[in-house]
């Protein structure tokens, strides 16, 4: 029995696109899996999400077709362990500067002898124990995605050295970061060398942008192979706004016609 990464496959048709999930509920990976998209990134770092949480969130997303990605807050193996076994397709890694950083990822998330990984194949990675042994570990090796985002200066010199190292699969850009570590809002010149570093290495690079085609198109322009259109809290407050503008934008008959007869009166 083989089986696929669900973010690797969606890299095969770039763009892939995903959302961040930082609402704790698992009816928003639901929503989001209907709405089409090709993965999440079910965020530990800027969110409430706790890891029991983040656990059900992986399991509705592979039920509903989506590729789940984790963001954990930092290089933590055994948080990174964890959220292997809990069925993540990948992690995301912030922050990542050095080459002996990406190592310490990679290591962290790869088994013997590529890395420190433990086995843990009666946990949900290896279906209850279900799967194979060999196929277990096969995944975990081969189909598993870390994704180290480059959010520094540093980052964007090392990002060749760094999309190089074993085991890192794919870098994202973290320009919202990278902005303000520079002090300074334009940061294309930064951001062009890291995909360039990237295309080098013939390694998928990403970004975060807004729900938009002109954000996509940017994307696709810039090179980016796949992109996060905005968030679920983002996306839930933009079609409420919308919901309530649009009923705004309808004027009351009975209220105009009574507000005219005391104005006549």
């Amino acid at each position: 029995m083989t089986r696929a990464s669900l973010f690797r496959a969606a890299l095969a048709k770039p763009p892939a696109l995903g959302t961040w999930i930082k609402i704790p509920a698992m009816e928003v990976v639901e929503l989001v899996a209907l709405a089409g998209f090709d993965f999440v990134v079910i965020d530990l770092e800027h969110s409430p999400v706790d890891l029991e949480t983040a656990y059900r969130l992986i399991g509705t997303a592979l039920h509903t077709g989506v590729s789940p990605i984790v963001r954990v807050p930092g290089r933590d193996q055994g948080l990174i362990q964890r959220v292997l076994d809990s069925g993540a397709d990948g992690i995301m890694v912030p922050h990542v500067d050095t080459p002996e950083q990406a190592r310490e990822v990679a290591t962290a998330v790869r088994f013997p002898p590529r890395g420190t990984r433990g086995v843990g194949s009666t946990s949900r990675a290896g279906q209850w124990g279900a799967l194979p042994r060999a196929e277990y570990l096969r995944y975990g090796q081969e189909e598993v995605v870390v994704i180290a985002q480059i959010e520094s200066a540093e980052g964007v010199r090392n990002a060749g050295a760094i999309a190089a190292t074993d085991g890192i699969d794919a870098l994202l850009v973290g320009a919202a970061d990278l902005s303000v570590s520079e002090g300074r809002a334009d940061v294309a010149d930064l951001v062009a060398d890291v995909v360039d570093a990237a295309r080098a290495a013939h390694v998928p690079v990403g970004n975060a942008g807004g729900a938009t085609a002109d954000a996509v198109r940017y994307a696709v322009d810039t090179g980016f192979t796949f992109t996060l259109l905005s968030n679920d809290g983002s996306l839930l407050g933009a079609a409420a706004r919308a919901a309530v503008q649009a009923g705004r934008s309808v004027a009351d008959p009975g209220a105009a016609a009574s507000t005219t007869r005391r104005t006549d009166a």
